[in-house]
Formats: structure tokens, sequence, C-alpha cells
């Protein structure tokens, strides 16, 4: 399976910038959200935990029931990556998955005329070291964020520097 591949540039770190301080002219603009191949899923780690997703190897995203996030998720495409944050007590990044089917009906028998969506996704990776909100919020890079921004939002779009600041952060590799 194809995957898509983006990057930054390698002279700079997403960990920090230097821009306003170095004088340097700000690089080119990412692409927007609405393309981008990033994502942040949210789930309560009690109905299924990033744990979870590694031991079923696969599983479909369903019982969004959000029109936004619904929205999210009928923009998701084959090989976008997912970065798994627990709500709940643990508010942290904990995982990265892959998405290896695009949006198809979920069915909802209280609401049959919704169209509500979901995907499959696959487990990656862990994070050797749980991103916590509270680190995420205190991350000058990541100030933008859209989990920062729209916390109740259970499926959001995250721009490549965030993603991959949230990997570093996270103790991987982008």
């Amino acid at each position: 399976m194809a995957t898509r591949k983006t990057s930054l540039p390698k002279s700079r770190s997403p960990l920090s910038d230097t821009r306003a301080t170095s004088g340097l002219k700000a690089p080119p603009k990412t692409p927007p959200l609405e393309s981008s191949p990033f994502w942040l899923l949210k789930s309560e780690p009690e109905t299924y935990s990033f744990e979870q997703l590694k031991r079923d190897g696969r599983t479909h995203w369903n019982d969004v029931r959000n029109f936004q996030a619904r929205n999210y998720l009928r923009r998701m495409k084959l090989g976008d990556i997912a970065l798994i944050y627990h709500s709940g007590d643990d508010k942290s990044v904990v995982g990265v998955a892959e998405v290896v089917k695009t949006a198809y009906p979920d069915p909802d028998p209280s609401d049959p005329k919704t169209e509500w969506v979901q995907v499959d996704i696959k487990h990656l990776r862990p994070f050797k070291t749980p991103v916590a909100l509270s680190t995420l919020k205190s991350t000058p890079a990541l100030q933008t964020l859209m989990l920062i921004k729209q916390s109740r939002l259970s499926v959001m779009p995250v721009e490549e520097a965030h993603y991959r600041c949230i990997l570093e952060l996270g103790g991987l590799k982008p």
C-alpha cells in the first residue's frame, strides 16, 4: 500500500521556532488542514484503548456522533496517519495508527436517516512516552493545535508541523 509522504525542511525542528529572533523569513505555508494527511482520534481508554488496537491489529473507528467529526472522517484517505489520544483521566497522545479503509456507513438504529460514517485503522506504533495534554498546551509550537482550541471534538485534522512535534515529544522520530 502506498502512503503519502510529506516533509518539513530538514534544518528546522518543529520543537522550536527561531524565525522571530534569527531574522529568517517564514517557511512556505503548509497545505490547509482541509487536505491534511494527519489526524487526531480521541477515545476513552476504558471504551477502546490503544493497547486494544495493538492486540486487535485493526479496527473500525465508529460511533462518532458529531457532524463536524463525521465530516472529518469522510475526508480521510487511505494511508493517512492518526495520532491516538486517550481522553478521560489519561488525557494524552499514546500512539500512531494508519487509515486502511475510508469512510463507509455506520448505521445508527436510533437515527436511521442520519448518514454517520466510520473508517478502519490499523496499529502502527506506540509512543515511547505518552504526551500529556498539559505538555501539548505548554509547548509553544503547538499553541494552534486544534485539540487545544476545540477540546471536545473527537476527530480532527493535525498540521504536519504539529504531528512531527508530537512524535518527537513522544520519543519517536518523524
